[in-house]
């Protein structure tokens, strides 16, 4: 990364982190010092690493294997019941009468116990806290010590959590709140609570300094940064609500230091764009200096700066903003270089007004997103720690992750909490690509205790991360946990309701007394919400110190407030819609999946590559119940049951003779199942942005693996994307067609869907056919309103439609139980009766619209094609479609044929013998009709053996049946 700015750097000044030019003396990385890890009742000593956990460090030295392979997540536990040592003989230090020396840690994981020079420094208990210690007298006492020792003792983590537990008075929660996964007492500890294990993950419980530190040497009148807010927003605005799009912008700079800000300080400020154009510079006015942090503010002309928009919705410009410290005698104390756009983000929850219900909105409070006044639809995932090891999660893995959410057509990512707070990287790149990060405050499916050294330390842990964060573009919005409403607060109803009013004063005080003022104190720009899913606030007025009062379950009936999630592992109710809930924003729901045998390849013996081998079980951590059974948790026969369940009931079941070959063909079809069951509640959801719940946003669990395991991901851990990922590609299209089936009533309506912001115009094809690609002579179709059909007798129907910006069009009504009786019928019950077979049947729908991309004034032509089955695949009456694939050097794709019927979930994959080759196909899982061609393009995130593209397979879900 570059540093832009127009800065003369003043002698011994170092670049430290991104943009930041400091007047230290000295500053050491400590990254650059040798560490040795050790344990000494263990007797091992191997080298260290900072950043870095111990378990890496053990397998850098061979003490241990691969954490991930087999069952180490289990067999690795010795390791985190003891403590560990890092130490560093110090090179480097300057020592004089007149150096303030200080340790300064981005990150310690978790419990750490600091000496220096023998000398105890401090105790730190927070993962996600900044620290920094004087140790100034420790050195001076070091008799001259060449080379002072820094000493970091790790405790072990679960004996700590143990001990806090076990506290006189310590705080209790009801029965089934706390969900325990692997590990207990987690909510004790300011931990990434899925180190502890979680129903996609280990629980390894690493430790270590998992993050940049310094030792920061400073003489008299110098200062070292050491975080930045940068905030900006409109003026006149306020988290929560709409602004004043006409307004202004307003930049407020407030610098944290080590050191002593001197008295009579100034700031100026530049604004540069992408091509070193200078937009605007001076002095920041209303100079606040507290010492330890340095605040000004000023006003920018909105008319000089170019809007930053989500990806899909416009362009992404950035601007760096450099801010100087001035001392009273005109020298710069630090300078700060933080890139940022200029954009607002809003979650709106207003009233719906009575103009809107006028139009049909369903009564109650709004839940959507607002980006630059101007309501969108929310595409995305949620993202899961991409590594159990943060250390090794590198900005390259994070940019494939997002190249895929890009290509996927998402436009946000739910940041889920337990995990850990983003790296600034991650916001770089969220900022460059336009993907919006729904961040959240690392709490999640527990209950936290509430005594004053708890809260405090969740004080400073928000604050620092909030101001850390802040300048992005692509921060979304702040939750303070994960689920705490709508589970937690539930669980407490459901097992002790005599104590819920207790509990959730005392989720109050934590998630709003003490997190919301640390957003709100720091940010005008974004809005908060104490909880993932709720049902949004009840009232919001800022004449209260605290402004938001939950609205929780105080709701009227017929109206509709809040988000919504939904599991259901019930098979037989995967694709009944009236299951679905309905809400204003979906953020959550899914199924899991199997990865491709390439990724148990890397993590398994081969003698254990088959659906219910006993590591691929035991690396099944799915629940039954989240938690309300804690007898279950953990059967890893429930996980692969369901799976296993949902396959026999709706595709055909697999039986290779080869059973590497049935282990992938059964792998594939768990794969199939959830892309499936995904796709019904997007198009479900997308279609809502038109039904009375106003529908405006769908987050599907989860985008990504933080290991190889049965899981929701839609992206394995290697980076290969399952069939979940290139469904979910095709169904966030901006115009798409979405067919929803009622399961009681037996009508098909088929919806056209628009996500683009101005009326879009087209014809859809609509008809039914059979297995070996002919049209079959069905009627029943019935036109939607304003639509023009026109049909001939064995061919399909067209119909012409428009449909206005976030909303749908209906275009057809087909009476599914008059077209198809019962495949149990008789022959001498049908009598006269003309009876088609629901088995030999497919509803295929391909639109051809023309519309205005958001934000631009060109037209341009959108496709898609959309396809419903009267009864299971399963129990189809399939027929080979005599696919084919070659590679096309000319034009460096994949062409595909289907010469003798129609193919579902038609797949692309590298060949057997080229499993070491992740490549992902554009278009994947697609349908396919008879004497269809169609060309499909490729990324390979790794080169293979040579001649692999020509050895690259296709197939369906027929061919998941062959014995061969």
């Amino acid at each position: 990364m570059r540093w832009l700015g127009s800065i003369v750097k003043p002698a011994f000044a170092a670049v430290f982190g991104y943009g930041v030019v400091a007047n230290a003396s000295n500053l050491l990385d400590l990254t650059s010092q040798k560490w040795t890890l050790s344990s000494s009742p263990l007797n091992i000593s191997v080298r260290g690493k900072v950043p870095s956990h111990v378990h890496l460090d053990l397998l850098e030295a061979q003490v241990i294997g691969d954490p991930y392979f087999g069952l180490n997540d289990f067999n690795l536990r010795w390791v985190v019941w003891n403590d560990w040592n890092y130490t560093a003989r110090i090179d480097g230090l300057q020592q004089s009468n007149t150096t303030n020396t200080f340790l300064l840690f981005n990150g310690l994981d978790t419990f750490a116990n600091i000496s220096f020079c023998e000398e105890h420094v401090a105790y730190t208990d927070n993962q996600f806290r900044q620290y920094f210690f004087n140790v100034t007298d420790i050195l001076t006492r070091c008799n001259g010590t060449s080379k002072p020792e820094l000493r970091i003792l790790f405790p072990s983590v679960p004996a700590a959590g143990e001990r806090i537990a076990n506290l006189p008075g310590q705080e209790t929660w009801p029965r089934y709140v706390q969900i325990l996964f692997e590990l207990s007492n987690r909510h004790f500890v300011r931990k990434q609570q899925s180190d502890f294990g979680w129903d996609w993950g280990p629980g390894f419980v690493p430790t270590g300094v998992w993050q940049k530190a310094w030792i920061v040497q400073l003489e008299p009148q110098e200062i070292h940064v050491r975080n930045t807010l940068v905030d900006i927003y409109r003026q006149g605005q306020l988290p929560n609500l709409r602004p004043d799009q006409r307004q202004n912008w307003v930049l407020n700079a407030s610098i944290d230091v080590v050191g002593v800000v001197p008295s009579g300080s100034s700031m100026t400020y530049a604004v540069v764009d992408a091509a070193g154009q200078t937009v605007s510079s001076g002095t920041l006015p209303n100079v606040t200096n507290a010492g330890d942090v340095i605040t000004g503010t000023t006003i920018l002309d909105q008319a000089a700066y170019k809007l930053w928009w989500p990806t899909g919705l416009g362009e992404q410009p950035l601007y760096t903003v450099t801010i100087d410290i001035i001392s009273p005698s005109s020298a710069i104390l630090a300078s700060v270089s933080k890139r940022t756009g200029f954009r607002t983000i809003v979650l709106y929850q207003g009233v719906v007004t009575d103009d809107e219900l006028a139009l049909g909105v369903a009564p109650g409070n709004h839940w959507h997103f607002e980006i630059n006044g101007n309501p969108f639809y929310v595409k995305g995932s949620n993202f899961i720690p991409p590594d159990a090891f943060w250390p090794r999660v590198t900005p390259g893995r994070i940019r494939q992750l997002f190249t895929a959410v890009v290509d996927g057509n998402q436009n946000m990512l739910r940041v889920w909490s337990s995990g850990a707070y983003s790296p600034d990287f991650m916001y770089d790149l969220a900022d460059e690509m336009g993907i919006l990060l729904w961040s959240e405050f690392q709490f999640g499916d527990s209950l936290y205790p509430v005594d004053l050294d708890f809260l405090e330390n969740c004080r400073l842990e928000a604050n620092y991360q909030v101001r850390r964060v802040n300048h992005h573009p692509s921060l979304a919005v702040w939750a303070g946990g994960n689920e705490l409403e709508n589970l937690e607060l539930f669980l407490v109803n459901y097992s002790a309701p005599e104590q819920y009013e207790r509990y959730r004063d005392e989720y109050e005080t934590l998630f709003i007394k003490t997190l919301l003022p640390a957003v709100f104190g720091n940010s005008h720009s974004m809005t908060y919400m104490p909880s993932s899913t709720n049902q949004g606030y009840a009232s919001l007025n800022f004449s209260n110190a605290i402004p938001i009062v939950e609205r929780y379950n105080n709701v009227e009936p017929g109206h509709i407030y809040g988000n919504t999630d939904y599991y259901n592992y019930k098979a037989d109710q995967a694709f009944n819609l009236s299951a679905y809930p309905v809400g204003r924003l979906s953020s959550e729901f899914g199924f899991h999946s199997m990865p491709s045998v390439a990724s148990w390849r890397n993590v398994l013996p081969s003698e254990e590559l088959h659906f219910n081998s006993t590591t691929v079980m035991l690396r099944n951590h799915h629940p039954p119940a989240r938690g309300l059974n804690t007898s279950n948790l953990f059967n890893s026969s429930i996980g692969q049951g369901e799976m296993t369940l949902a396959v026999e009931r709706y595709y055909p079941i697999p039986n290779k003779t080869d059973p590497v070959a049935n282990f992938s063909a059964w792998i594939f079809a768990t794969q199939v199942f959830q892309a499936d069951f995904y796709r019904s509640q997007i198009q479900f959801y997308r279609a809502g942005s038109g039904f009375p719940e106003r529908q405006l946003g769908s987050l599907y669990w989860q985008l990504n693996d933080i290991w190889q395991a049965p899981t929701w991901s839609s992206i394995e851990h290697e980076g290969r994307w399952k069939v979940l990922h290139n469904v979910a590609k095709d169904i966030y299209q901006p115009v798409i067609l979405a067919p929803l089936w009622n399961l009681t009533s037996g009508i098909l309506k088929l919806y056209t869907v628009s996500d683009l912001w101005t009326e879009t115009r087209g014809t859809v094809t609509l008809g039914w056919i059979d297995w070996s690609g002919n049209y079959l002579p069905l009627q029943g179709f019935s036109s939607g309103p304003g639509s023009n059909g026109t049909a001939t007798p064995l061919g399909p129907q067209n119909v012409s439609f428009e449909v206005g910006g976030l909303n749908n069009s209906l275009l057809a009504t087909v009476n599914v139980t008059d077209l198809f009786l019962p495949a149990n019928v008789t022959q001498q019950q049908q009598s006269s009766q003309v009876v088609n077979d629901a088995r030999n049947a497919l509803f295929v729908a391909t639109l051809t619209a023309t519309g205005t991309p958001v934000n631009t004034n060109a037209t341009k032509t959108y496709t898609h094609t959309s396809y419903w089955t009267p009864t299971p695949l399963g129990k189809a009456k399939l027929v080979d479609p005599g696919l084919s694939v070659r590679y096309d050097p000319a034009g460096d794709q994949f062409v595909v044929v289907a010469r003798t019927g129609v193919s579902v979930w038609t797949w692309l994959s590298a060949g057997p013998q080229d499993e070491d080759v992740v490549v992902n196909f554009d278009n994947n899982g697609f349908l396919l009709l008879r004497g269809e061609v169609k060309t499909v393009k490729y990324t390979a995130l790794g080169l293979g053996k040579e001649g692999w593209r020509k050895r690259v397979t296709v197939g369906s879900i027929w061919n998941n049946t062959l014995s061969a």
